[in-house]
């Protein structure tokens, strides 16, 4: 089996997916013995979000699989492993905003003062419609690492990232963007699962039911929470999530078949379980 996914990177800087293809290598090993060997590769062209989901709708797309935060729509073009990857914890978002601007920030108290703030976000991103049902205006940005500069230079008020991107794209990037800084106040929280996705076809079947089995197998022998707690695990500690307040807003994009019931494929970092 030959598993091939996208390479990200449109500028030097992108760690974004190094947690999903480690699980994704792991769910595969695990299941070798039922499926036999594999070979994993990252796609020798780098693509934007666009051009990734081109290349797997396509029969003889460069890859076969890619990690994304979910939607009815995604599902229903191509096949979802409905296990949500990171444990549900795309849907914590942290604030990266100019340092000037700190104060401003901290006077939100409500989804309604933070309406009187613009949002930044990649084009096309599950996370739009999301903010924009809330009422939270959005600008969007073409490609990833120009929103940094978007940010930088004023376009929008805040760039909405998970915890742990939040804090890693801060440690990669405040040298070149020396005012940017992690709000340190506010909690933006709404249910957003990240699944694998496959190709539908007979391949992209096969690929996603080996998928599904090896990362039951990691969430059953606890193997899923020591890549969780080793990729994740610092950034959540360092998020002084015990003193932010909680912003809680819906998403009407939420597919019916989300496994919200089984509690134990989400991680509620307030809780720390």
């Amino acid at each position: 089996m030959r598993v091939v996914y996208p390479l990200t990177a449109l500028d030097e800087v992108d760690s974004r997916y190094e947690y999903d293809w480690a699980v994704l290598r792991m769910a595969l090993e695990k299941t070798e013995p039922r499926y036999g060997a594999f070979e994993i590769h990252q796609s020798s062209h780098a693509m934007s979000s666009q051009r990734v989901a081109q290349e797997l709708l396509m029969s003889g797309g460069r890859i076969n699989i890619f990690a994304r935060a979910s939607s009815a729509q995604l599902e229903q073009q191509f096949i979802p492993v409905r296990l949500p990857v990171d444990k549900g914890l795309l849907g914590y978002r942290m604030f990266l905003v100019r340092d000037a601007d700190l104060p401003r920030f901290a006077a939100v108290r409500t989804i309604d003062d933070l309406r009187k703030l613009r949002a930044g976000l990649g084009k096309d991103w599950i996370d739009v419609p999301v903010l924009r049902n809330a009422g939270i205006p959005v600008v969007e940005g073409t490609n990833y690492p120009g929103l940094f500069a978007m940010l930088a230079a004023g376009r929008f008020d805040f760039f909405s990232r998970a915890i742990d991107e939040a804090q890693r794209e801060f440690k990669e990037r405040r040298t070149t963007y020396p005012h940017m800084v992690i709000e340190p106040t506010l909690l933006l929280r709404y249910p957003l699962p990240k699944y694998f996705f496959t190709r539908r076809d007979a391949e992209g079947k096969l690929l996603a039911q080996r998928i599904n089995d090896g990362m039951e197998m990691m969430i059953k022998d606890g193997s899923l929470n020591v890549l969780f707690e080793k990729y994740k695990g610092e950034s959540i500690r360092a998020g002084g999530l015990q003193h932010r307040r909680v912003l809680q807003v819906q998403n009407p994009h939420l597919a019916p078949e989300t496994p919200l019931s089984r509690s134990e494929l989400w991680f509620n970092p307030m809780t720390g379980k």
